[in-house]
């Protein structure tokens, strides 16, 4: 299974199962992501949720062989993947319980912006993160509403504008990671902290989590909507589909 679900004690650890793609994801993973996100939320005896990668990468985004193939003039198909998106996202979004991300290798692209959906980020100082889809000819635009909140415009910016990847040292010094642990201990610690997070009062933690959603629906809303505009007009051009193809072609090689 390119998606597994485990239980440790009241913590649900889901877990991109696909190493050799670094976790790379297609549109059959993100829908069985968002059921198992679905079940965990609606299980009485999962109290918090942790998401990680198996091997190197906690999930280093799109699986461009997938995206190379969209057709610029059948915009149902690009909208479909685009809401694709705003499910899996709202999935995450949507649980009322504690969601920890055990962040242990790269986290790139929308897989960045999975990582920036939980409550709190464990990482180790090799991680890398950032929004690299401009070096593929693919504009960042729901990748600037998950930034924003965080990084503000400036770092936004740049994250968008060069493709960037950070460290673990520096993710965390600018908020993208909430606390740096040992290569090893990444996901012990998160689970940690998940079962921690499971024994807080959960009515009180379910009305906060409403809360910071209501901040962020909106704007997702309108990232998604400003997504298929834009992600129609930069496939028209071809030039996307010019880089995917030309970065797959240097990986065959």
């Amino acid at each position: 299974m390119t998606v597994l679900l485990d239980r440790d004690g009241p913590v649900a650890v889901i877990t991109l199962n696909r190493p050799e793609k670094l976790n790379a994801w297609t549109a059959e993973m993100r829908e069985r992501l968002i059921a198992l996100l679905c079940e965990a939320g609606a299980d009485p005896e999962v109290g918090a949720v942790v998401l990680t990668g198996a091997g190197r990468a906690f999930c280093a985004g799109q699986d461009l062989g997938e995206t190379a193939t969209i057709d610029p003039d059948d915009h149902a198909a690009s909208d479909a993947w685009i809401d694709g998106f705003d499910r899996l996202y709202r999935a995450v979004l949507d649980l009322d319980k504690p969601v920890v991300a055990a962040v242990n290798g790269v986290a790139a692209g929308s897989g960045f912006q999975y990582a920036l959906l939980a409550d709190l980020r464990i990482g180790h100082p090799g991680v890398r993160m950032g929004q690299p889809e401009v070096l593929s000819g693919i504009p960042s635009i729901t990748g600037i509403w998950a930034m924003w909140n965080i990084l503000g415009r400036a770092r936004t910016t740049e994250f968008a504008l060069t493709g960037r990847l950070v460290y673990g040292a520096e993710a965390e010094r600018l908020g993208l990671l909430t606390r740096l642990v040992g290569d090893g201990d990444v996901l012990a610690e998160a689970v940690r902290q998940a079962k921690e997070l499971s024994a807080l009062p959960p009515g009180a933690v379910a009305l906060t989590k409403g809360r910071l959603r209501e901040l962020e629906s909106q704007a997702l809303a309108e990232a998604v909507d400003a997504a298929k505009k834009v992600h129609a007009a930069a496939y028209a051009s071809g030039e996307p589909q010019r880089e995917m193809n030309r970065f797959l072609r240097g990986r065959a090689r």
